[in-house]
């Protein structure tokens, strides 16, 4: 029982991570049914940006509270993804917005390759480490053992979301948004601006991921020039799961391709000798993410979407 519950709590730290990613993927799709195939990438931005702040704050001895450095790392993190969240969306797929379907998403495989060597240039191939100045406090839950980097990373998840659905369904940019993802030209024709919405949307999209990516760094420990890529994709498979397009059902892929990763590892892996351990744990979340598309092709909480003129 003390190991069920010590997997549920991973998981569910780790799937909180990839529930954020899956929101920034599932608002693109929703508005423009383009796979964003950067994001993941944007991601690792905001990792590497947080921990060269944070680097540079420690390695200048500043006499703060290591928590406050780390969220001067965050505070630099997120404006810059945000901006290059716009930057991408206006320079790499305004242009193709009424082009083939082909056309964008090649683009996003392009900027996906063209930030992940961005990055290489910047900081080096080299795993850069994220120096230990958080918290390493460790509590006992039923019998598991939850550290103070894991607390801090499900209610930061629990709170963004959160308010993230608030903005999507009780707002009146939240109520352009949807307005575009339905009938974006009847939308403009009532006065929405749909070029700033859509900018909108890489925006906030952006800033949950370069969240993501501090967390995934404080979590592990490193970042790397390449970390986005196997992030974004299950991030992406998340979105898939839960209902491309859903934010609740990205939230859902998110939480549960994490716990099926952390009890795949786990169990299976205890089963097996360590033969199927945690270097399979993609496996596992894959798997089940191809079962749940055989049986129910628009996700678990997939809706109905209206095929545009």
């Amino acid at each position: 029982m003390d190991i069920l519950t010590q997997q549920l709590i991973n998981g569910l730290v780790l799937g909180s991570v990839y529930a954020l990613v899956a929101l920034g993927y599932t608002m693109v799709y929703g508005i423009l049914e383009l796979i964003n195939f950067a994001h993941g990438e944007i991601t690792m931005m905001g990792a590497m940006v947080a921990l060269a702040v944070i680097g540079a704050l420690v390695g200048a001895g500043v006499d703060l509270p290591g928590v406050v450095i780390a969220l001067f790392g965050l505070l630099a993190a997120i404006p810059v993804c945000m901006a290059l969240g716009f930057a991408i969306e206006r320079v790499a797929y305004r242009p193709l917005r009424h082009a083939p379907r082909l056309a964008p998403l090649i683009t996003a495989i392009g900027m996906s390759i063209v930030l992940q060597n961005v990055a290489m240039l910047i900081w080096g191939r080299q795993y850069i480490s994220f120096p230990p100045i958080l918290p390493q406090g460790r509590h006992q839950l039923l019998g598991a053992t939850i550290t103070d980097v894991q607390i801090a990373i499900l209610c930061t998840s629990v709170i963004l979301m959160a308010a993230l659905v608030t903005l999507v369904k009780r707002t009146r940019l939240g109520r352009a948004m949807r307005a575009t993802a339905q009938a974006p030209q009847i939308a403009g024709l009532m006065g929405v601006n749909v070029n700033t919405i859509i900018s909108l949307t890489f925006v906030l999209g952006s800033a949950l991921a370069a969240v993501a990516g501090f967390m995934v760094s404080a979590y592990y420990g490193l970042a790397h020039y390449y970390m986005g890529f196997m992030l974004g994709l299950k991030a992406f498979s998340a979105a898939v799961l839960g209902g491309i397009g859903n934010l609740a059902g990205a939230m859902l892929g998110g939480l549960l391709l994490g716990v099926i990763e952390s009890l795949g590892a786990g169990y299976i892996g205890d089963l097996t000798g360590g033969f199927l351990g945690s270097h399979y744990q993609d496996v596992f979340a894959f798997f089940v993410l191809i079962l749940v598309l055989v049986l129910r092709p628009s996700g678990l909480l997939g809706e109905r979407v209206v095929e545009r003129a």
